[in-house]
């Protein structure tokens, strides 16, 4: 299977994530960029931007509202974003992503996870090196000319497009990816977007082939949604 059908893949399982997980990302991320900006999405991109991303992931607006009255009243709450890399069964590699008010906590949290599910953190680059940073967009459509037409004269960075069974995934540079929804958007007025996000993806996968492997693999992977403060974890094993 290809790089459309992972992405497929990656969307229906948003969809049916945790959803107390997904609120509470949604929740930190809308808070975070509404209390460092303007809390209106028409006057703050970056705001407007997560708002669009929530719904996407199906964040009721009483939750994104919450986030950004929250906001508006001065909260305390300052979170920053912080990065982790680790190693996990049969020499895999991770990148988890925290938003965090406590750094002492998020570290905490995360290597717990790692050490008892038999892997280990890495030291900052120690594993990044082997992904690449992209902007992803995912979407039901065929043609692949018409995308390359719209974002070359858009003067997108455009770095891979696929299509399997009628879906398209579309990766760009990062700093491109909002120009590039928006260009697709202004000539197909009714594309709906599955994916629209920055994510990580791995040179190389890693087969698990063990039940022992699958089992860390699942321990790490559960133990570290559970960590309060991680918004998105990234590997190169290919399920």
């Amino acid at each position: 299977m290809g790089r459309a059908f992972e992405v497929r893949k990656h969307a229906m399982a948003k969809t049916s994530a945790q959803k107390t997980k997904v609120y509470s990302k949604y929740g930190k991320e809308i808070y975070m960029e509404a209390k460092n900006g303007v809390p209106d999405p028409e006057m703050n991109t970056n705001l407007k931007r997560v708002i669009e991303r929530a719904r996407q992931e199906q964040v009721p607006n009483d939750i994104i509202n919450r986030a950004i009255e929250k906001a508006k009243g001065g909260d305390a709450a300052d979170y920053h974003a912080v990065r982790y890399e680790g190693f996990g069964p049969n020499g895999s590699t991770f990148i988890v992503t925290c938003l965090t008010d406590n750094d002492n906590r998020s570290v905490s949290e995360v290597r717990n996870a790692f050490t008892k599910s038999k892997g280990k953190m890495g030291v900052g680059g120690s594993v990044i090196h082997g992904y690449d940073h992209i902007g992803l967009l995912g979407f039901e459509y065929e043609d692949e000319e018409k995308i390359m037409e719209i974002l070359f004269d858009a003067d997108v960075d455009l770095q891979e497009i696929e299509v399997e069974d009628g879906f398209m995934s579309v990766s760009v540079e990062t700093t491109d990816l909002y120009r590039a929804k928006e260009a697709i958007e202004a000539v197909l007025e009714n594309i709906v977007f599955d994916v629209t996000e920055l994510t990580y993806v791995a040179h190389e996968s890693v087969v698990l082939e063990t039940d022992e492997d699958k089992k860390m693999f699942d321990k790490l992977t559960e133990m570290l949604e559970s960590c309060e403060d991680v918004q998105d974890i990234y590997h190169n094993i290919k399920t």
